[in-house]
């Protein structure tokens, strides 16, 4: 294994298997500890096992997170924003791979994902949408980007349960879906079927050695050790505790809200519908069994994962605006999450800023979408000790130089609060609150 990743003397993954099948033995110490069981850890776990590591997933409940709340949209399109280049590059290296990585985790797992190649509809409610759709639309073309602009006429034949008042749509043919949660069943499945080990603990903090991590302690006192851990917990990331401040950029928790709708008769989508209803984002997710995923809403709420009504019945309401007919629908589900977002809204995926720890988490709103090219990024680099380049620009070395200087001026002002004469207590007040937010 490279240095860079595995320390002088780790063992090689081939010298610690067991068996004929090559799985690691049991309770022996891995090579790779991947903490969180959503999606990004699971596909992580799932591809460095392929490459021929032991892995072993740490996390209390998997894939009870975003993984279980999420829409499943496939959406590096209807997603794109002005300024977001790279991370359109990113999510279109993702979107490109999800072909071969489905086949490949169904032939692992024994179980279909839910991969719908349908398409995606951004609706106009009026006039000034659709001008903010030609300027989208000008913009993808401009990227080479396949997008097409429909009437209102045109919507209407595609979509006849649309509403009637919708001025047209911007056409994302390249933009799909995926269901989320058969997904996360399929990549557990994998894992183990492959051998991964699975451990429903929760981890409390990083064991270090030196300015190294070598492992995690778990809830229950059990120390696990590893040559390398990835980073996978999402919004929770930055609540193992041990890592010294400024390892880990901030990581804040949005909350986000979806319905889970089942629709009488005949379906009245067959693809992706979003729309922003007077100035209300909402989007509807038709799955193959008749369901409709309905989502959105988010706020920046801390760690509180109550369901609130209000955005309960704002989706409906908007659901409504778009496709009247869901509000013949049956409403099954309401189920709430929390987005990890970094301090750009950009994954970072990548080396640490302490040897022996790698980073899989900040994936904010395109979770789902990113797993196979994050999964591949980091399996790769444990195997090979490189980053594809693709998952270059988000490393989180970006954030180096703002941390340094956040760091710095934390130190700054601690000194001059200790010369001012402030009482001992207020001052470890402020120096806990700035380590916090330096996390």
């Amino acid at each position: 294994m490279p240095a860079a990743i595995m320390p002088p003397g780790a063992a090689t993954a081939p010298a610690r298997a067991a068996g004929a099948n090559g799985r690691g033995a049991a309770g022996s110490r891995p090579d790779v500890i991947v903490a969180g069981a959503g999606v990004i850890g699971l596909g992580v776990a799932w591809r460095a096992r392929l490459r021929g590591l032991t892995v072993t997933v740490v996390d209390p409940a998997p894939g009870s997170g975003a993984s279980w709340t999420a829409a499943g949209m496939l959406a590096p399109l209807s997603e794109l924003h002005y300024g977001e280049q790279p991370l359109l590059a990113l999510n279109m290296a993702s979107a490109q791979r999800y072909p071969t990585f489905v086949a490949e985790l169904e032939r692992s797992s024994g179980t279909e994902v839910g991969y719908l190649r349908c398409g995606t509809l951004v609706a106009a409610w009026d006039s000034a949408d659709m001008a903010g759709l030609r300027d989208i639309h000008g913009f993808a073309r401009s990227l080479g980007l396949r997008t097409e602009l429909l009437t209102r006429r045109e919507l209407r034949a595609r979509v006849p349960a649309s509403a009637s008042g919708l001025a047209g749509a911007l056409a994302a043919p390249d933009d799909h879906q995926i269901d989320n949660r058969l997904l996360h069943g399929a990549l557990l499945r994998a894992c183990v079927a492959e051998g991964v080990t699975l451990l429903p603990a929760a981890a409390r903090r990083w064991l270090l050695r030196g300015d190294r991590v070598v492992g995690l302690e778990l809830a229950d006192g059990t120390e696990l050790t590893a040559p390398v851990a990835v980073l996978a917990c999402g919004a929770w990331s930055g609540r193992i505790d041990g890592l010294p401040p400024g390892v880990l950029p901030a990581v804040r928790p949005v909350k986000g809200q979806t319905l889970r709708l089942r629709t009488v008769g005949p379906p009245p989508l067959t693809c992706v519908l979003r729309g922003t209803v007077r100035g209300h984002p909402v989007y509807l997710v038709p799955r193959a069994d008749g369901r409709i995923v309905v989502g959105a809403s988010s706020e920046e709420a801390g760690f509180d994962l109550r369901p609130r009504a209000g955005a309960v019945y704002e989706l409906l309401r908007d659901a409504q605006a778009l496709v009247p007919a869901v509000g013949e629908a049956e409403l099954e589900e309401v189920s709430t999450g929390l987005r990890p977002a970094s301090p750009d809204n950009a994954p970072l995926i990548g080396p640490s800023r302490l040897p022996g720890l790698l980073l899989a988490v900040g994936h904010y709103r395109n979770g789902v979408l990113l797993t196979p090219v994050t999964a591949d990024a980091i399996a790769g680099l444990l195997a090979d000790g490189a980053l594809p380049g693709e998952a270059a620009a988000f490393t989180p070395a970006r954030f180096d130089h703002a941390i340094d200087r956040t760091v710095d001026r934390a130190v700054e002002y601690a000194g001059d609060r200790a010369g001012e004469g402030r009482v001992a207590d207020d001052q470890a007040v402020e120096n806990r609150s700035t380590r916090e937010d330096v996390r």
